[in-house]
């Protein structure tokens, strides 16, 4: 996304400025005792070698993705349906090269502000420009505050209980969203609306509800 080129190279200048002041780090970064060699990480960012954003990062979420596991056309499908939410860069596509940071959606710099405030409206005005049909938004609540998507279908994923209540559970929220990730991913088919993506979902094996036009939930036990 061209337009987000000099946002992007703001907010680098300014985490690398920032990995010259230890202690600063560590408060902006929310760094334990056991992190402090993250830094380095910042400090070197213009000089770190790169590799394709799907295997860069990692978690519950893309370990249900599973992206090693695709095929080439699972691969080429990646790479023209995914777009993955990041602090620094704003949203980078499958294969697109980065190096590697530390930086969250929350963070806030010294004397540079919060990222919220960095990347809108300039992302959301991105994305929706590459948008091709409908947009499935599986972020979290933190990276879609950065660049919020007006008529996106969102995900929210519920544990029930044998009593039939319901609740969210952190693990599971991202587990799902990943196995859901992975079912739109690989999909044949070209869903155009929230209950053709429940209908993929079901066919991979996730338990389902259309909530409304815009949310699909999705039920663990």
């Amino acid at each position: 996304m061209p337009s987000l080129l000099p946002l992007r190279r703001t907010l680098a200048d300014a985490l690398v400025r920032l990995s010259d002041d230890v202690d600063a780090s560590i408060t902006a970064l929310g760094l334990g005792p056991t992190q402090v060699d993250e830094i380095e990480r910042n400090a070197r960012l213009f000089a770190s070698p790169t590799t394709p954003a799907l295997r860069r990062y990692t978690g519950v979420l893309y370990d249900a993705l599973g992206a090693s596991t695709f095929t080439r056309a699972g691969r080429a499908r990646a790479d023209a349906r995914l777009w993955i939410g990041s602090a620094l860069f704003g949203a980078v596509r499958a294969s697109d090269p980065i190096p590697s940071y530390r930086l969250s959606g929350g963070s806030s710099i010294p004397n540079f502000g919060t990222l919220r405030a960095h990347w809108k409206p300039r992302l959301s005005e991105a994305l929706l420009t590459e948008a091709e049909g409908i947009v499935v938004d599986l972020r979290s609540g933190t990276y879609q505050q950065l660049g919020p998507i007006p008529g996106a279908i969102t995900a929210t994923v519920l544990t029930e209980k044998p009593d039939g209540s319901r609740s969210v559970v952190s693990h599971f929220n991202k587990h799902h969203k990943g196995l859901l990730a992975r079912a739109l991913t690989l999909t044949t088919a070209e869903p155009k609306d929230v209950k053709a993506v429940a209908r993929v979902a079901s066919k991979a094996g996730l338990r389902v509800e259309v909530a409304s036009d815009t949310e699909l939930i999705v039920l663990t036990e």
